[in-house]
């Protein structure tokens, strides 16, 4: 069997039926409790852990997200919409990298009339590219 959303292959017996889609355990999961980029929580439980690591900037990301976080870097500020065109990700796994960036506290959105932008948090040394 194939999971519906990612389209990883699924042992039998293994798949989650959700919205009458079969998911693999990782995508039902996403499914049922997607990240949520506004999540104090999560922000708190990040930056320990990255303390504790020794993790500044874009240290300690995937590939991925460090590519997406240079592409915010180099606009200045992107709408979200252009940042979603330059991936070939499915929106779901493109909005989970976005909140993982944004518990790092190193991007967040904001709105200007109807358009939603995602920048570098402020305190951004932009002369290393690492956070402060």
């Amino acid at each position: 069997m194939i999971c519906d959303r990612c389209g990883c292959e699924i042992e039998a017996g293994e798949s989650m039926e959700w919205y009458g889609k079969q998911l693999c355990e990782d995508c039902y999961i996403g499914a049922v409790q997607p990240p949520r980029p506004c999540d104090p929580t999560a922000v708190s439980s990040a930056q320990a852990t990255r303390k504790l690591l020794g993790q500044k900037g874009t240290e300690g990301l995937t590939p991925l997200q460090k590519r997406i976080y240079e592409l915010i870097k180099e606009k200045g500020k992107i709408p979200r919409e252009e940042l979603f065109a330059s991936f070939d990700l499915p929106p779901w796994e493109l909005e989970k990298q976005f909140a993982i960036l944004r518990h790092c506290e190193l991007v967040r959105g904001f709105k200007e009339g109807q358009t939603v932008f995602v920048t570098i948090m402020n305190n951004e040394d932009s002369s290393t590219g690492a956070a402060e």
